[in-house]
């Protein structure tokens, strides 16, 4: 009878050994990131000063008119306004990372309309 208990016990280490790893796992690749973007998203939210650009979750770019306690006021274009909750600003844009981006973008673009007007040339 001895031997049947004792194997007994083995078997539910043998069960919750598995589900054990499993919360591990989940844990490791799924909720510790998670919480880490989300500390990452309020510190970016929290940095937002008037002046500075930032770029929505919808993709808007603009500028920080005045900030409020869970609101922000963005300057879309000149003397256009648009209250925007803070929790839908996802970063701020730098000089540095404006400058890259934008020239990026620009020279593709402008090599996109140039390949666009040569072939609707009608003199090449």
């Amino acid at each position: 009878m001895d031997l049947a208990q004792n194997s007994g016990g083995g078997s539910t280490l043998g069960i919750l050994l598995p589900l054990v790893l499993i919360f591990a796992i989940f844990y490791f690749l799924i909720l510790r990131p998670a919480r880490n973007r989300q500390r990452q998203a309020v510190q970016v939210q929290n940095s937002v000063t008037p002046g500075s650009e930032v770029m929505t979750t919808s993709g808007l770019f603009a500028k920080v008119s005045s900030v409020e306690d869970d609101a922000v006021m963005l300057e879309v274009a000149p003397g256009v306004y648009s209250r925007y909750a803070k929790q839908a600003i996802l970063r701020v844009i730098t000089p540095d990372s404006r400058a890259d981006g934008t020239a990026e973008h620009t020279e593709a673009r402008t090599d996109q309309t140039t390949q666009r007007a040569d072939e609707n040339d009608p003199n090449t």
